[in-house]
């Protein structure tokens, strides 16, 4: 039961703030309308009736022991019409809506004898009674005012009127204290997806204490990012020279077996530091830019099949620009198309997008990854086949975790699965918009 009335309820901060505002008033108006329009019909119509019906008691006794010229004497001064029953029945008459009505016929004959019927139809402004019996019956006509309540139009109009007046005025001021809280879930979802928007706290002490909490962390990501960029600038530096020097010395010497097993080997290490390099650095350096996501695609496709590899670039709907970082992902990209090269023959790029997602999907024909591996798969410097060495030619185990933190830098995911047109791994490199 309370899952079926969540469904119900709105999951935006605006609207359940308006839910809170708006449900409250329309339940207070309610009760005081059904509080009002209670009193108002039945206490107020019903001591109004009994008022008149002492009076329509005078004229009775009146008519039966003076005759009707009293009693049509006496009516006057008391702004009554006395006449005797006519020949057409009068029968009990009201309007539908005519809520009050329903309360004088029910006082009118609990204080007359012998009421005929009192009809509130025939006379929109007056009601027809008739009461007694044979020729002592009497027609007499009253005005509506001096029985009933007034219809309470002008109250009921001028109570719907404030509430929308406060309503809206409420819902002002309520919208200004959301709108801080809205800006900085907006900053933050910005940041998570790689880009630094401009930021001001505002709105009440809580939200501002919220999005200067907000500020000091995303600064302080910021810098350990900076550091870790300068901090891998130099280890990529102090790596470089001894490697530098160790190929120079090396190739002062006479050529020699285990001088090539040399230079293979420092040739392997130079490609996994800059692998591990590629990975810890990320793209920290990188600022979003309006990309063509097709034109990127095509580039990397090209680059791969200059490399040797047989890649294809399925072709789809046109796809509008996209605010990504274009370096970081080609290079995740050319990660995911070496990967599928090294274990297929043929692979192929696609591309998908909604309001919310940009998909690119690298898929191929070979024996692609058990569904228990593939979380694994994703983990830096993990090889699933062991056979494969990164001194024959093989990876050194970080293609799918850069891929995988690039895709998390824009606000992604990486996705591993089995590709059903080509029989082989199927992996959906998943970008934010």
């Amino acid at each position: 039961m309370a899952l079926r009335i969540r469904s119900f309820l709105p999951r935006s901060l605006y609207g359940r703030a308006a839910l809170i505002l708006i449900l409250p008033i329309i339940t207070i108006q309610l009760l005081v309308s059904v509080a009002f329009i209670q009193r108002h019909f039945e206490g107020v119509t019903e001591q109004m009736t009994a008022s008149i019906v002492l009076e329509l008691r005078l004229l009775q006794q009146t008519a039966q022991q003076r005759g009707l010229a009293a009693a049509v004497a006496m009516a006057a001064p008391l702004e009554l019409s006395v006449a005797p029953a006519g020949a057409d029945p009068v029968a009990d008459r009201h309007d539908f809506t005519d809520f009050s009505g329903r309360v004088v016929q029910r006082v009118l004959r609990e204080g007359l004898r012998d009421v005929q019927g009192v009809d509130l139809q025939t006379y929109r402004r007056e009601v027809l009674v008739r009461f007694g019996a044979g020729d002592s019956a009497l027609d007499v006509r009253v005005n509506r005012a001096r029985v009933s309540a007034s219809n309470p139009h002008q109250l009921l109009v001028l109570m719907v009127f404030a509430s929308i007046l406060l309503t809206l005025i409420a819902y002002i001021f309520l919208r200004n204290q959301l709108r801080p809280i809205k800006r900085l879930a907006e900053t933050a979802e910005a940041f998570g997806k790689g880009r630094v928007v401009p930021y001001r706290p505002r709105g009440a002490l809580e939200v501002r204490a919220a999005g200067a909490a907000f500020l000091a962390m995303r600064a302080r990501i910021e810098r350990q990012i900076e550091q870790r960029t300068m901090m891998l600038s130099g280890v990529s530096h102090d790596l470089r020279t001894p490697l530098t020097r160790m190929r120079l010395e090396l190739s002062m010497l006479d050529p020699s077996p285990e001088v090539e097993a040399l230079l293979g080997d420092l040739t392997d290490m130079e490609r996994m530091i800059d692998a591990f390099l590629a990975f810890a650095r990320g793209d920290a350096t990188e600022q979003p830019t309006a990309t063509d996501p097709v034109a990127l695609c095509e580039k990397v496709a090209e680059r791969a099949r200059r490399a040797g590899l047989q890649v294809m670039l399925r072709p789809g709907p046109p796809c509008p620009s996209v605010q990504l970082r274009p370096d970081s992902v080609a290079r995740a990209l050319e990660n995911l198309v070496n990967n599928a090269g090294r274990h297929a023959d043929h692979c192929e790029i696609s591309l998908s997008w909604t309001e919310q997602m940009l998909t690119i999907a690298v898929e191929d024909d070979g024996p692609g990854i058990p569904a228990a591996q593939r979380d694994e798969a994703l983990r830096p410097f993990t090889r699933l086949d062991s056979s494969r060495n990164p001194n024959q030619g093989g990876g050194v185990g970080l293609g799918l975790a850069i891929a995988a933190d690039v895709a998390r830098s824009h606000g992604g995911t990486l996705r591993l699965g089995d590709s059903a047109r080509m029989g082989g791994l199927k992996v959906d490199l998943i970008l934010a918009r």
